[in-house]
């Protein structure tokens, strides 16, 4: 056995690596592996994005690599609903900005009435994605908690070392505040906001926290406080904790043992584990650090910016197995990520299981391994008994861009399809497909997929300059059944006569077409496809 081989552990991916390190971790300290929870906090302040769930998939990842490893686990998918609204999302009623500062749990539902609440709205969208993808969690809203009194122990504990926890916080990241006031937010028993009221002073015998609601800075704005002097009963979720020590209060909490976190809350869970190690007496989770998703033009994809890319547009596009394979893929670098990755993920998809089922060869076996592990977490290790049939996504949107949608536009492709050869029946799997197809076409997004750079030498582009010609020629005589015989005879003769491999010339056709090694007949697909439309799709490889 190679050294190489020898590091392989469980599938080969980074999942399991993060597995195996936290059940090292774990026997050290010496704790139960009864269940082993790991946890993903949910914004509830704003439109969840691909990096809000990305954040609870991976953790999802983790808890069934430890199922693999035969140790049971579950994923806590802990709602911030407890937190105060600090700004108005892009797109959303000017409204809202009469409840800042106010709890997301207690603020009116912004998109009518179908939840309770802000933040059920905003909960409810995650947990639905979360849902449609198939990720198995156990919710906890963060205002349940603080109401039922889950985390009074730990509130009790930090509220009793606040002195204690000032200094830390000063000395871990400069900042003043706690060593003035105490890391505790009363709700204002008269304004029902947030952070306006000055938490003075903790009684442990009433577990009661003396406030003046004193006003304070939310954001980009002043909020004026109302003046009401009160105490705050922290057993019945009168308040909040902080974030600066409140994921240790619920890690220790839930017993958590795992929880990922974006390099802009560092400084937060760096003092969060000091506190939950040195204050609560509780060994604070393990840790992986991810880099935060951007767009393509390098801003952080962000819940109040409006440059949203959610999970419920991107299943409009995309298969749950798409999002997956861009969050199980790696873990660990700046991803630029934009609704045009969809494309080449549903094409990449495709790859890994016919490389998982040998359908495809790949010689680096530790590359293998870890494609046909990541294949089987995007199946939630219940990979299917046998691969489908695959038709490349651009295939798939070129077809349905040629027929309207009150056409009976999926029979239709479909049936071009089974022309081509490319199938051979009728599935959920592919009629699903091409909807999704369907409704990037009506969308006319262009198809800037990220895919392999198709170099094209002088032979193979005087060829493609000569076939333009003779698909120029024939423009015009498309309904005559002999057209795409004699277009697809004419593509070997000029394949031929310019010195080249004629399975290879048609694989560069393949790639620049439809994304793929290959494909159907190309005389009848570039008549089905428009001999107009294919000839600027081929002029255009030829500028690039």
């Amino acid at each position: 056995m190679t050294a190489e081989e020898e590091q392989i552990i469980g599938k080969g991916t980074w999942i399991d690596k993060v597995a195996s390190t936290l059940l090292r971790r774990e026997k050290r300290l010496g704790r139960n592996l009864d269940m082993i929870v790991v946890e993903s906090g949910l914004g509830a302040s704003g439109f969840p994005h691909i990096g809000s769930i990305g954040d609870a998939v991976r953790a999802y990842g983790v808890a069934l690599a430890l199922g693999n490893f035969g140790y049971k686990a579950e994923l806590i998918a802990y709602s911030d609903d407890m937190d105060g609204l600090r700004k108005v999302p892009q797109g959303l009623p000017v409204w809202l900005n009469e409840h800042l500062g106010k709890p997301v749990s207690t603020v009116p539902d912004p998109m009518g009435s179908c939840h309770a609440s802000y933040g059920a709205h905003m909960s409810g969208l995650l947990l639905d994605a979360l849902d449609r993808i198939k990720v198995k969690y156990r919710f906890q809203s963060g205002t349940e908690a603080y109401h039922k009194g889950i985390l009074v122990d730990q509130i009790d504990t930090i509220l009793r070392n606040s002195e204690r926890l000032g200094k830390k916080i000063s000395q871990l990241v400069g900042q003043q505040k706690y060593t003035e006031t105490i890391p505790y937010f009363p709700i204002c028993k008269n304004c029902g906001r947030l952070y306006v009221a000055n938490a003075e002073q903790y009684i442990p015998d009433d577990k009661k926290v003396v406030y003046t609601c004193s006003g304070s800075r939310i954001g980009q704005q002043e909020i004026k406080g109302c003046g009401f002097k009160g105490k705050a009963d922290i057993r019945k979720g009168e308040g909040k904790l902080a974030w600066k020590v409140e994921f240790a209060a619920r890690w220790h909490a839930l017993d958590v043992r795992f929880e990922a976190y974006g390099k802009d809350i560092m400084d937060s869970v760096r003092i969060n584990d000091w506190v939950a190690s040195e204050v609560l007496g509780f060994y604070h989770p393990m840790h992986v650090k991810y880099e935060m998703f951007l767009d393509k033009g390098g801003k952080k994809i962000s819940k109040s910016s409006g440059n949203v890319l959610t999970p419920q547009i991107w299943l409009t596009y995309g298969t749950p197995e798409s999002i997956l394979l861009l969050l199980f893929k790696r873990i660990t670098g700046t991803r630029h990520v934009s609704i045009d990755d969809i494309p080449s993920l549903m094409d990449e998809y495709d790859l890994y299981e016919d490389l998982y089922f040998g359908k495809l060869k790949e010689s680096n076996a530790a590359k293998l391994m870890k494609i046909k592990g990541v294949y089987e977490y995007i199946n939630h290790l219940e990979p299917p008994q046998q691969p489908q049939p695959h038709t490349p996504y651009r295939m798939l949107v070129q077809q349905a861009s040629l027929f309207s949608r009150d056409d009976d536009r999926t029979s239709k492709v479909f049936a071009r399809l089974l022309k081509y050869g490319i199938v051979k029946e009728k599935t959920e799997r592919l009629l699903q497909r091409i909807e999704l197809a369907s409704n990037w076409a009506d969308e006319q997004f262009t198809l800037t997929t990220e895919r392999v750079e198709i170099e094209i030498n002088e032979s193979q582009r005087k060829a493609m300059m000569e076939i333009l010609d003779v698909m120029r020629s024939f423009i015009g005589s498309e309904q005559d059944p002999e057209t795409p015989k004699s277009l697809q005879s004419k593509v070997f003769e000029i394949a031929r006569n310019n010195q080249l491999e004629p399975k290879e010339f048609f694989r560069l056709l393949y790639r620049i077409l439809i994304n793929a090694d290959r494909g159907p007949r190309i005389g009848n697909y570039a008549i089905d496809l428009g001999l107009d439309r294919t000839c600027r799709i081929l002029e255009e490889s030829l500028v690039n």
